[in-house]
């Protein structure tokens, strides 16, 4: 089934955007043939959400110039709260659709890291990023939000580590949207090559309270033979904005990946966090904690693909739900036949806090080898009230206690994150939402 698609650019449109940014020809013949298939490709579709009446694909621009920063010192107080001005070298800003600040030490320059903003890369490392867009994690043709991202990508940054380089300090990169009609569709490219580590957090920092565009955030982390990624995640992006976030990890031999989000959008969210465990001995650690609060509807899916033999892969989500908010949490482990030895553990858990509010917790094993080991738990309920009598017997008044009881339920990913600052962010972040 089709939906009829009612967009907001051309092909002409996405042709001059391409020229006008000088891109390869290679990546404006992907968009052209991307805007080509939105109209007749289907919608994905996410476990017990219906999205066929979501707006995903009319906003009021494609790109909005927004101003740039000669120095962290120059940035928004909000945007410096994450940020450790004095000592982070290794960082990227966009401010909206505009590559606003970018620095990378001269330690890592010399090793041959490549940290910069997705067009600049596709213009100045144009077969290494050719090699992986698109090409192993989401592809294009996937379906129509897939496609419409590939046609009309205006921001976001290519990673590169080269082999036998470890990382030590978190590189940073921060998505900050403050003008209400600014629509994203970031691609994110990180490639860890064989025997490298790296850690790398995003933010996305609405700070407008309301919005009228889009977010059709794709990430794509290929980590290559016996190489480890760090990624952390926290997104909190405004009321009003229709939101589509797609978060691929591809995995060789002996390859680890730990994922650790804190999904605090205020807007109608569909977020894939999908592992694909190719090699053998590879590792996929998938951590997340959701709020959501007032009338937003959210489905959040979690998959580790098993492929290689002796893959091991660990979900765990917490949720709290609020108001009259409304998700979907789907874990998913899969073990494809020949997988011998895999290792598939899920964990979801949803807090709800409201009469109004509702989360469903679907674990789901898909299993297709026999020498393996899988197991799941879900649950879903309201606040132990032994808990909250418990803390209110030592004084605490109940909203206190159960501001408590919410953030010991999501301690478990909060200190995952890697950065002290983004920490910190999610930590109020949660505050705000909870209250």
């Amino acid at each position: 089934m089709t939906v009829e698609t009612k967009l907001a650019v051309t092909a002409q449109d996405v042709r001059s955007f391409s020229e006008a940014n000088n891109e390869p020809s290679w990546l404006t013949e992907l968009r052209e043939s991307a805007l080509a298939n939105v109209e007749t490709l289907p919608l994905p579709k996410p476990d017990k959400t219906n999205i066929t009446k979501w707006n995903f694909t009319e906003f009021p621009a494609h790109v909005v110039e927004s101003t740039t920063y000669a120095s962290l010192a120059e940035l928004p107080e909000e945007v410096k709260s994450i940020v450790d001005v004095e000592n982070q070298h290794n960082i990227y800003i966009q401010h909206n659709n505009t590559p606003a600040y970018l620095e990378l030490s001269e330690e890592l320059k010399a090793q041959g890291v490549i940290m910069t903003d997705i067009i600049t890369a596709s213009r100045e490392h144009s077969d290494l990023v050719k090699k992986y867009y698109m090409t192993e994690g989401v592809k294009a043709d996937a379906h129509k939000l897939a496609a419409l991202h590939a046609a009309l990508v205006n921001g976001g940054v290519f990673v590169y580590v080269p082999k036998n380089v470890i990382i030590e300090e978190p590189l940073q990169v921060v998505f900050l949207h403050d003008n209400a009609k600014v629509s994203l569709f970031n691609h994110v490219l990180i490639v860890a090559e064989a025997n490298s580590s790296v850690t790398y957090v995003e933010n996305y920092l609405s700070t407008v309270d309301e919005a009228t565009g889009q977010a059709n955030i794709i990430a794509e982390v290929i980590v290559n033979d016996n190489a480890k990624v760090v990624f952390g995640a926290v997104d909190v992006l405004a009321k009003g904005l229709t939101t589509y976030v797609n978060r691929r990890g591809i995995l060789h031999r002996d390859a680890t990946i730990e994922w650790a989000a804190g999904l605090m959008n205020d807007c109608d969210t569909i977020s894939e966090n999908i592992s694909h465990l190719i090699g053998d001995g590879s590792n996929a650690d998938s951590k997340s904690v959701v709020v959501g609060r007032g009338s937003q509807s959210q489905n959040f899916t979690t998959e580790v693909r098993h492929w290689g033999k002796a893959s091991t892969g660990y979900i765990l989500t917490h949720g709290v739900m609020k108001d009259s908010s409304r998700a979907i949490f789907n874990g998913i482990g899969k073990i494809e036949h020949g997988a011998t030895k895999a290792d598939a553990v899920q964990e979801s858990r949803v807090l709800m806090f409201s009469e109004d509010a509702r989360g469903d917790a679907n674990p789901i094993l898909l299993i297709e080898e026999d020498d393996v080991t899988a197991g799941h738990a879900a649950s879903v309920g309201r606040v132990d009230p032994i808990q909250l009598y418990y803390l209110m017997s030592r004084g605490i008044a109940k909203k206190e206690a159960e501001r408590l009881v919410i953030h010991g339920f999501l301690a478990p990913v909060v200190n995952k994150l890697p950065i002290e600052g983004v920490k910190k962010q999610l930590t109020e972040v949660i505050e705000r939402k909870v209250r």
